[in-house]
């Protein structure tokens, strides 16, 4: 795979960055490699296993190299999905094949709700989409309850709740705001607070992602063919089940990916996956429909 060249963009409200690895194979589509809040460089293990596609991978707004105009306050999926819309304009206007993870699932899946004709599939592995869970109410007030703990005590109170809710296997209980919180140093995570309060994930994108109403009804019409992924190691989690939810809606099964939601990682942020056998899997998903 050739060196990746990187790129700027002026959106609405941000500037964008997104790196372009050319592949060797002409005549493959784009394969665009997305997260939120994770910037590129999630994905540096899984791209280097697709030297014959041309692979762009973006910084979301906020996230990494991408700025906004007015720092603070929060994105919303319709944002990410327009800023998607104008990446892949700038590339030519695809159409592209798309492998997004977590909330660049759920962003993708906006992009492809209102711009079908850009993406030929999507590969959506483990959407948050916690609207769609039958104990929706219990886990939209638990992620709110994670939010409100960040704007409370700062980043380790928040985190903590966060890592025990999206580990937390089975039904959201109807009383779990109401447990004792985490504690903060369990995790590896500071007890102090700092005071600052503009996380990407946090204060920008938690809350708006997660609480999302997907247009599956315009999901279901388009041309564009959607796999929703799942991980082996993840089955149980609020991700996992939200994912198989949403393949449901669309009258689809997932598909099992090797390892758990972060399964393409390669130790990049520390959390290793199985970026070897998740490419494998990647591939003949993408390669099903060629």
């Amino acid at each position: 795979m050739t060196e990746a060249s990187t790129h700027t963009l002026d959106v609405p409200g941000a500037t964008l960055h997104y790196d372009v690895r050319e592949g060797t194979a002409a005549a493959a589509p784009t394969l665009l490699m997305i997260g939120s809040p994770m910037d590129a460089t999630g994905f540096t293990s899984l791209a280097a296993h697709f030297p014959d596609r041309t692979v762009v991978t973006v910084d979301p707004r906020g996230a990494g190299r991408s700025t906004r105009v007015e720092p603070g306050g929060e994105s919303t999926p319709e944002q990410h999905a327009d800023d998607l819309h104008r990446v892949i304009e700038a590339l030519g206007g695809g159409p592209v094949d798309i492998f997004a993870s977590s909330g660049g699932a759920a962003n993708a899946l906006v992009l492809v709700a209102r711009h079908p004709e850009q993406v030929r599939l999507l590969v959506a592995h483990e959407p948050p989409a916690a609207q769609v869970l039958p104990d929706r109410e219990p886990a939209l007030a638990a992620i709110a309850d994670v939010r409100r703990a960040y704007e409370q005590d700062g980043f380790g109170a928040g985190m903590a709740r966060f890592m025990a809710l999206s580990g937390f296997r089975g039904e959201i209980p109807a009383d779990y705001t109401g447990r004792p919180a985490p504690d903060p140093a369990a995790f590896g995570l500071p007890t102090d607070d700092d005071g600052s309060r503009d996380d990407v994930m946090f204060r920008q994108n938690l809350v708006t992602c997660t609480h999302h109403e997907h247009d599956f009804e315009a999901l279901r019409a388009a041309s564009t063919r959607i796999v929703v992924g799942v991980g082996a190691e993840s089955e149980g989690e609020m991700a996992h089940r939200s994912g198989l939810a949403v393949a449901d809606r669309l009258g689809t099964k997932a598909v099992v990916f090797p390892s758990h939601h972060g399964g393409f990682l390669g130790g990049e942020f520390g959390w290793a996956g199985e970026p070897d056998a998740f490419a494998v899997t990647l591939r003949q998903t993408l390669d099903e429909d060629r």
